[in-house]
């Protein structure tokens, strides 16, 4: 996982996100979503790029920074594009 988190998450021009420690909130024309990371983990918004940063290298921390980063980038497809079946 610890490659999925390195990948930063592009963020929209229509997606408002706001980070106020831990607490994530993402806000898009679908609707809004909110997130509570893991302490360890470091969520940046930079040029309009979500980025996460881990502690260490050791397999917990690399496990969370793939997660965190997933659902980061799910819930800015989510409040861009909506859910949809294929």
């Amino acid at each position: 996982m610890s490659r999925i988190g390195k990948q930063p998450v592009a963020v929209p021009p229509k997606v408002d996100v706001s980070i106020d420690g831990q607490h994530v909130r993402v806000k898009g024309p679908k609707g809004e979503l909110e997130f509570e990371a893991h302490p360890q983990m470091a969520v940046v918004l930079e040029d309009g790029e979500l980025r996460v940063d881990r502690p260490t290298d050791q397999p917990k921390d690399r496990a969370l920074h793939g997660l965190t980063r997933a659902l980061l980038a799910n819930m800015v497809e989510g409040v861009t594009n909506g859910f949809s079946r294929v």
